[in-house]
């Protein structure tokens, strides 16, 4: 046979197999290359851009019964998923599935979507306001799918989470694809939650304010994983990205809690060169990071990385020589985004890199000591960071799951009672985390140390820590506030929360009014 050149070729070659003869140099390569080359005019790296959200979802086929994701780079000041769900909504889509790695307050036109039909499905490793609310009292019409942030990547690698479009939130991209979080006026940092939908969906738009020339640089998603790129007037606004308490407590209680969280790490023995470290950006937990860094600065302790979502808090202890590597996945606060710009040790890390339990080894296998916050906690050691006291969903996991199970060390930190109510229950209302993975709880009035911990509990005898028994922290607390009475639910089932691996470690039920 022959190619297109005329030249002469066996069918089959003895080692090497069927030939398939040359067809010309773009008969088979991707549609973006062809256009580039047909269309003369046209630079390649410019055709990739749309005018805008609606050409995107000609582009793409959107149609009923699609599951598209967003992304939570912007926190509350997200403006993307609003944006494009309006434009579905125009069109008269309906049952569309919204995978998306948090939702907060401001998307709250997504209750209208659910009560109208447009969106019937969700999933999220966290959600708060408006749209957990609506989830709560039953107007979405599947449950809606409660999931961890390694737990998400590994749920779309594996195929059990198939996204057909990916919509990216980029505050900067050129025209052919690439994408990054540190320049534009939405700069938002690492882009972590995005990377697994980037390369894994069938289709992905990304969505920008600031389009630049090709190429872009630095570049955190590449242009082999974007098809089109539509350019806005504002993506969200930055100052959204610090949502909730990013500062240290000022609450004397709060400082107590930390100081004796500190005092378990260092009996730990932990508190070493090499150690690892996370905490959350809540106040107690900042507070932990400020006390961890007067010991390690007084010790000449050098750790190895501090992980997770990054605060200014971790940026200075890096910047200061206490840690030689930051892992980020998502940036708390402009000093960290301004941090991963010009450090090239502060490295960004995809949400599957960071905790997937599937992959072939996540960042959290690899931490020392990880800070956690609680709902709520009880004599198992369980933990709820999902439903709040009314059984109303408030939260969600995020990487509480994953870091539990990878930390060497797991603590959480909490005000024994909060808004009147004890902080520690017989069964927790929705487990969010298994009490096998939690290790110790600080509270001001005591700490308590899980039975499993035989190692702890002897080191902990050596200090002047108030270490006692879960159940009697909780008669503390029950003396305190009386015992309340359990939440009553109906039995229809509102949401089910997914542990890391996939598997259903409780649900929620639509609490009774």
């Amino acid at each position: 046979m022959k190619n297109v050149l005329g030249r002469e070729l066996p069918e089959f070659i003895e080692g090497y197999g069927k030939v398939k003869p040359f067809e010309g140099a773009f008969a088979n390569c991707g549609a973006a290359e062809k256009k580039a080359v047909k269309v003369q005019s046209v630079v390649p790296g410019d055709n990739k851009v749309l005018a805008s959200i609606e050409e995107a979802l000609d582009k793409v086929g959107i149609k009923d019964g699609m599951t598209i994701s967003f992304h939570h780079h912007l926190r509350n000041g997200d403006f993307v998923l609003n944006m494009v769900m309006y434009a579905i909504a125009q069109r008269g889509i309906k049952d569309i599935t919204i995978a998306a790695s948090s939702i907060f307050p401001i998307h709250e036109p997504l209750v209208e979507y659910m009560k109208s039909g447009v969106v019937t499905g969700i999933y999220a490793n966290y959600m708060s306001g408006p749209v957990a609310e609506a989830i709560s009292k039953g107007y979405l019409k599947k449950p809606a799918v409660m999931m961890t942030h390694g737990g998400r990547p590994r749920a779309i690698e594996s195929g059990d989470l198939h996204i057909d479009v990916a919509f990216v939130a980029a505050p900067t991209a050129d025209t052919y694809g690439n994408l990054n979080g540190v320049e534009g006026p939405s700069a938002c940092g690492t882009m972590g939650y995005a990377m697994s939908d980037a390369e894994y969906a069938d289709k992905v738009v990304a969505i920008t304010d600031n389009l630049v020339p090709y190429p872009a640089s630095p570049i955190d998603i590449n242009q082999t994983y974007v098809d089109y790129v539509v350019k806005v007037d504002s993506i969200g606004n930055p100052a959204g990205i610090v949502s909730g308490t990013t500062k240290i407590t000022k609450d004397p209680v709060g400082l107590k809690i930390a100081k004796m969280a500190t005092q378990v790490i260092e009996a730990s023995g932990l508190v070493k060169d090499g150690i690892s470290f996370q905490t959350g950006a809540g106040g107690t937990s900042l507070a932990v990071a400020a006390e961890l860094k007067e010991i390690m600065k007084k010790k000449g302790v050098v750790g190895s990385f501090a992980a997770g979502g990054v605060t200014g808090y971790i940026v200075d202890m890096f910047e200061e020589g206490l840690f030689k590597a930051i892992f980020d996945v998502q940036c708390f606060d402009l000093k960290a985004i301004e941090s991963y710009k010009k450090n090239p040790a502060h490295m960004a890390m995809s949400a599957s890199m960071y905790g997937n339990p599937h992959n072939k080894g996540s960042v959290v296998n690899n931490l020392d000591v990880m800070i956690l916050g609680a709902t709520e906690i009880d004599t198992d050691f369980n933990v709820n960071v999902t439903t709040g006291s009314d059984g109303v969903i408030m939260g969600g996991s995020g990487g509480h799951s994953d870091t539990a199970a990878g930390a060497k060390l797991s603590i959480i930190v909490t005000n024994l009672v909060k808004a009147r109510l004890p902080i520690i229950k017989d069964k927790v209302t929705t487990v969010t985390t298994p009490g096998e993975s939690i290790d110790v709880l600080v509270t001001e009035r005591g700490i308590a140390v899980n039975p499993r911990r035989t190692d702890l509990i002897e080191k902990l005898k050596e200090t002047n820590l108030p270490v006692m028994t879960i159940e009697e922290l909780k008669e503390i607390a029950e003396k305190m506030t009386g015992k309340p009475e359990p939440i009553k639910t109906t039995d229809e089932v509102v949401a089910v929360v997914e542990y890391r691996d996939g598997t259903v470690i409780d649900v929620v039920k639509k609490a009774i009014e």
